[in-house]
């Protein structure tokens, strides 16, 4: 992926507190913004994106977007 592509994945709903996207992890701001900001600001969202990954699930496989052996 390309470092300031959207993250969008298309699974849209929101987490059960409603401060995350499950299948991106932005916040309902940064998926508002995300067409609006500035590339700095992207890579700025696309770490934090990475960090909330990291923090809820630790899995190496979720994380690099590979997937989990059979």
């Amino acid at each position: 992926m390309d470092a300031l592509t959207d993250p969008c994945i298309n699974i849209c709903r929101m987490d059960l507190s409603g401060q995350f996207c499950q299948g991106c992890r932005r916040t309902p701001l940064e998926i508002g913004r995300w067409p609006r900001m500035t590339l700095l600001e992207r890579a700025a969202t696309l770490a934090a994106i990475a960090q909330r990954r990291n923090a809820s699930h630790p899995c190496n496989p979720c994380n690099t977007g590979t997937r989990h052996a059979a």
